[in-house]
């Protein structure tokens, strides 16, 4: 058996409870103000002013469907809208597409990075097999000596 329970809106009691406290809340504020210097008592008024035109805004009734527990069969419950929403698959691909679009950039993104590490790491043994040193010359501790000799050698010609 399929059921759907909608949210259900308070009561009148409850608003007007609600209401009662403002009011009191309202008023208890109002009447603290008056020992307080002209410019904070100005600014609060204009806060209050700016609060209940937000609220009177927020009051007003928006028609939409209200989320709703759908239980389906034995035991299971979903959440879902309380309207009928048609096209289950396509909502599910379209839904799906981000996601490809995500996992086909990353793919390329990886696969970039190899390429280009792959290039960087050609260069530089090209530059060591086609250099006038052998390689073993880099790793000799007296190699930066020579370097420096050679380069002050070459300054001075």
């Amino acid at each position: 058996m399929n059921t759907i329970t909608t949210a259900q809106t308070p009561s009148p009691q409850a608003e007007a409870a609600a209401e009662r406290f403002a009011q009191r809340v309202t008023a208890r504020l109002s009447g603290g103000t008056q020992d307080l210097p002209y410019d904070i008592a100005e600014r609060l008024r204009a806060s209050r002013e700016q609060a209940l035109a937000k609220r009177k805004r927020a009051a007003a009734p928006v028609r939409m469907a209200a989320p709703a527990v759908v239980h389906a069969g034995g035991g299971s419950a979903a959440l879902g809208r309380g309207g009928s929403e048609g096209g289950g698959w396509w909502n599910a691909l379209v839904s799906a597409v981000p996601l490809l679009a995500l996992v086909v950039g990353l793919v390329m993104i990886n696969t970039a990075q190899d390429e280009s590490s792959a290039h960087d790491v050609a260069e530089v043994d090209a530059a060591l097999l086609t250099d006038d040193l052998p390689p073993a010359a880099y790793a000799d501790p007296g190699f930066v000596q020579f370097l420096q000799t050679s380069s002050a050698r070459a300054a001075s010609n």
